[in-house]
């Protein structure tokens, strides 16, 4: 990359250059401007990934407005509350503590002697809603509404359906209204995401995608914070306590947030997009309105955008080859992601405790992913980084056989800690593979593989219950076995984004060149 000191397209004002339009590409003016990670950069990209928080928090909520709350015996005689089944007890033996059945959705809609079927259903229909709607949500043109547009959408609808969660009369509204929940936040990762990795240099990437998942980590925390402060409430604030700061934090990412300046020149809004650049970057403000009159004028620039949808990745094989390679790789990473704490009540250790530390491991992975992005490059980082997860899954569980449980559960963090490494490593990888005009669509597609693979855990974890610690191995060769895969993939590292899907395809044909000579 040229020196960042220097004013900005100088190389290209020498001689004829700045005259010639062929020279003066929209990459170019986006890498020097934003070459420098200052202040507004850094809040614009902290501002769209509180999106992540407040999706972390409706999707962890379930945890406490659907635990199954304690009792007491109000009758000693016939009420032990050691070794009573509170199903075999007429109602006036008994009573919820604090007095009050409004704590948790089991006890105000009286699910307590109800199947586990029922009662999971809130929360099985939540994902339910996210695969449906990742699903119906990709089929949705990246033309369409815009990266920030479609960011404030997901998240007001999602935050608005928690408000009206408040009003559920029995568990099949709730039911129904968590299905809409999960529907509408399917895909707010994925185009928070891709609007903030459009929104800096390649140079900075790495280390701004870190920003929101570490946010989401921070969600999921604080979740529990709320949660504390309101066990003594009804269920039902916990959702209101949740919800309504999403809806404010929404009005203010509408008024603030800054659109991605690589979609509006896709549109052909390319003094939009300049007065974007302008904003994040407001020391080559000169240089950037001067470039604004080189650039072809935005209504014929606008008639030789095409127009690209889902359907691009099935008609040029390149794209197909990518994208299914990639759905493969985060399958394996989903299933060791949301499988090993499942699976960690197979080692004889404080559940608590392992819950606590599978969240703090994730904290560190932000700092250790852009170090490894940094001085390595994409294909090997995925490799060696699932074939650690992978040997250390399969340690855990020769280690849980043998009796060994701290130990086993040392190397059960190492594979979580592994499989969120991979998750990190692939998001910024999947990011730089694909061009504007479909990054979105790719993006969403990444993210169900992820989610179907997250839904094979339940199935995987209980077979743990006959052969103790085995979906620990099960886990790791998942990961190992498909993140082979990645050796398909092209190297990115070091290169800018394309906008287009024939811009992609001529630097992917001179890269293979470079590569030949």
């Amino acid at each position: 990359m040229d020196d960042p000191s220097e004013p900005l397209l100088s190389h290209l004002a020498n001689d004829s250059g700045v005259n010639d339009k062929t020279a003066l590409t929209f990459d170019k003016i986006v890498e020097q401007s934003l070459s420098d990670f200052g202040f507004w950069q850094f809040f614009q990209i902290s501002l769209v990934g509180l999106a992540l928080l407040f999706d972390a928090q409706q999707i962890f909520i379930t945890v406490y407005t659907d635990a199954y709350p304690t009792w007491h015996c109000l009758n000693h005689t016939i009420c032990d509350p050691s070794a009573s089944d509170i199903c075999n007890l007429p109602r006036s033996a008994w009573e919820w503590d604090g007095g009050s059945k409004g704590k948790s959705v089991i006890s105000e809609f009286g699910l307590e002697c109800s199947s586990s079927l029922l009662r999971g259903m809130p929360s099985s229909a939540f994902y339910i809603g996210a695969i449906v709607g990742g699903f119906f949500l990709a089929l949705i043109p990246d033309d369409s509404l815009g990266r920030k547009k479609l960011v404030v959408f997901s998240t007001f609808a999602m935050s608005i359906t928690s408000i009206s969660v408040i009003f559920s009369t029995n568990v099949w509204i709730y039911t129904f209204l968590k299905f809409f929940i999960g529907f509408s936040r399917s895909q707010t990762w994925s185009y928070a995401l891709v609007l903030i990795s459009e929104r800096v240099s390649t140079r900075w990437r790495p280390r701004a995608t870190m920003i929101p998942f570490t946010l989401f980590v921070l969600g999921f925390m604080s979740l529990s914070g709320i949660a504390f402060l309101a066990q003594n409430s009804s269920w039902r604030y916990l959702y209101l306590y949740t919800s309504v700061p999403a809806i404010f934090y929404c009005i203010f990412l509408y008024l603030f947030a800054l659109e991605s300046p690589r979609w509006l020149h896709m549109q052909g809004k390319d003094k939009e997009a300049i007065d974007v650049l302008t904003n994040m970057s407001p020391k080559n403000k000169a240089y950037l309105e001067s470039v604004v009159s080189k650039l072809p004028h935005e209504q014929e620039n606008f008639e030789q955008v095409p127009t690209y949808s889902i359907k691009d990745f099935f008609f040029r094989k390149w794209a197909f080859r990518r994208i299914l390679v990639v759905m493969i790789i985060m399958f394996g990473l989903g299933i060791s992601y949301y499988g090993v704490p499942l699976a960690a009540r197979d080692i004889d250790v404080n559940i608590y405790l392992s819950e606590t530390l599978n969240a703090l491991v994730e904290l560190p992975t932000f700092v250790i992913t852009p170090i490894i992005l940094e001085r390595f490059n994409r294909r090997s980082s995925v490799l060696v980084n699932t074939l650690l997860g992978g040997a250390s899954g399969v340690l855990c569980f020769v280690l849980g056989i043998l009796g060994k449980t701290e130990i086993a559960f040392a190397f059960e963090l190492g594979t979580f800690f592994c499989a969120r490494i991979g998750f990190n490593l692939m998001a910024v990888f999947m990011v730089e593979m694909f061009p504007t005009c479909v990054r979105s669509s790719a993006t969403m597609m990444f993210r169900q593989a992820l989610v179907v693979g997250g839904a094979c855990c339940p199935l995987i974890a209980s077979i743990g219950r006959y052969i103790p610690s085995v979906s620990f191995a099960i886990f790791g060769l998942a990961m190992s076995g498909l993140g082979l895969f990645v050796l398909i993939l092209p190297e990115t590292k070091g290169l800018s984004l394309c906008d287009s899907m024939e811009e992609q395809e001529k630097r992917d044909q001179a890269v293979n060149t470079s590569h030949v000579c």
